[in-house]
């Protein structure tokens, strides 16, 4: 056939179906560029996500793996979850967390979920923005936790420290570690911090802050029974004998005329905030640092009870101190200072133990990370879980061994047990103050043994042995 004959009908496909063609992959091409390359994962149930998997994973003690099962399978330096009914973005790695600590108020912010809120906020505070709680908080928080202000607490947590041994430890031959730990914590809070020595007073705002916290990482299923339906019970407990108590305080601040704070929730009245501002900073601090210091001790006093070759290098940093204190003299600031071993000791504790999972954040604009997208509004989260146990880090992670915290110690970003950058967590130095004090008094006190070496741990959501940790007690 004539080239000829055909021309007419080229001519009609070109003019007829090109344009079509161009203006398809002009579409195809536009979609694909629209969309994100978002990091790989799966959102899990609707809804509930992967929520339930994570908690499971807490309650058989092994965060680690929900988050090395993924970042397996997924990528190693982020992938997308959905937890407490958001789109999450799970940033793993040193990379990770160096990128988080120094994107803050560039990429993310500060982002407590909703059901947190629901559980310990007061309901009128639930939608306020959580970097405004949290620059609040710190703002407050920070003069009186830096190293200047701290020193002169250092005394009285050797006292308080003394006293709690007498009457909890000394009169018995078997203990419980754990559920100690956290009352000696509490009640140093409530009395540095508010001015509350009455045991009766601070048993009323200790019993409902465990239900609380346990409800924090939980399923947000508001049912009778559930753990978060016991944690919101509890919240409402807390709210309102932490109002009471702030109420007395404002009335007793205008009868007396005082002008000079005697602790945190004095300095807050005097500078004009509401008893609900002020209950709610109150919580924050009090959720921040009801388990963590208490977890720290727990699993410090069970390494050393695991490790004597570590217990008797501690004894032996402690009662190079004691010996060097005047009878009655309590601990100062330059002794906590020489408590260099017994530090690295505890820090080994917790990277084996962490006391905090991580924390969250939400992104303030589009962002891109090792490649994927993060959309603005999606939630990211740091964990610990990504770098405490890896090898790439901690060579034979499993192993007990201080001595990764001598000398200049891990590598930036490895070990972030208070977080990193801007948004550190102010009360990194109070903990050290706290445990080390009361290492110091115990182990120049006691020797001991566990009752259960195989005891199991789980996550709620800082670890806790499933026991308590019973120990036998006799004198060092």
């Amino acid at each position: 056939m004539d080239i000829a004959c055909l021309m007419p009908y080229l001519v009609h496909f070109v003019v007829l179906y090109v344009p079509v063609g161009v203006i398809y992959l002009v579409y195809k091409y536009k979609s694909r560029a629209a969309t994100p390359n978002l990091p790989p994962g799966r959102k899990g149930l609707p809804y509930i996500g992967e929520t339930l998997d994570y908690v499971l994973g807490l309650r058989r003690g092994t965060p680690v793996k929900f988050i090395n099962d993924r970042s397996t399978k997924y990528s190693p330096d982020v992938f997308r979850t959905s937890l407490l009914g958001e789109d999450m973005a799970v940033f793993c790695g040193a990379a990770g967390n160096k990128f988080l600590f120094s994107g803050h108020n560039k990429y993310v912010t500060a982002w407590w979920p909703r059901s947190m809120k629901k559980a310990l906020l007061d309901p009128s505070s639930v939608d306020n923005s959580s970097e405004e709680e949290s620059t609040i908080l710190r703002t407050y928080l920070l003069p009186l936790l830096k190293p200047e202000s701290l020193q002169r607490y250092v005394p009285v947590m050797d006292v308080m420290a003394k006293e709690h041994l007498d009457q909890y430890w000394s009169p018995y031959n078997q203990v419980q570690v754990s559920p100690l730990s956290k009352k000696y914590g509490f009640s140093l809070a409530c009395r540095l911090f508010m001015s509350v020595q009455q045991k009766e007073e601070i048993e009323n705002f200790a019993k409902p802050f465990a239900f609380a916290t346990a409800g924090l990482i939980s399923v947000p299923i508001d049912l009778p029974g559930t753990t978060f339906n016991r944690a919101v019970k509890a919240g409402k407990v807390i709210r309102r004998e932490l109002l009471a108590f702030i109420t007395k305080k404002k009335n007793e601040l205008l009868k007396k005329g005082m002008t000079v704070a005697s602790d945190i929730v004095d300095s807050m009245l005097m500078d004009g905030m509401t008893e609900i501002e002020i209950l709610n900073k109150i919580v924050g601090f009090f959720i921040a640092s009801h388990d963590t210091t208490s977890t720290a001790i727990t699993f410090t006093v069970s390494y050393l009870s695991d490790y004597p070759d570590v217990y008797n290098r501690v004894l032996e940093e402690q009662n190079d101190i004691l010996r060097s204190k005047g009878p009655g003299e309590p601990l100062g600031w330059e002794d906590i200072q020489k408590m260099k071993y017994t530090w690295c000791v505890v820090c080994e504790a917790m990277r084996l133990a962490p006391p905090a999972n991580g924390a969250f954040r939400e992104a303030i604009t589009d962002f891109t990370y090792a490649g994927y997208t993060i959309p603005k509004g999606w939630k990211a989260f740091w964990t610990v879980h990504s770098t405490n146990k890896n090898p790439k880090y901690f060579p034979d992670p499993e192993k007990f061994d201080p001595s990764r915290f001598e000398g200049n110690g891990p590598a930036p970003y490895t070990y972030v047990p208070f977080g990193g950058g801007p948004r550190m967590c102010p009360g990194k130095e109070y903990a050290r103050l706290e445990i080390l004090t009361f290492i110091h008094n115990l182990v120049t006190r006691f020797k001991w043994e566990k009752l259960n070496p195989n005891e199991k741990i789980f996550y709620s959501p800082s670890p806790i042995p499933e026991e308590g940790l019973p120990i036998k007690l006799q004198a060092a």
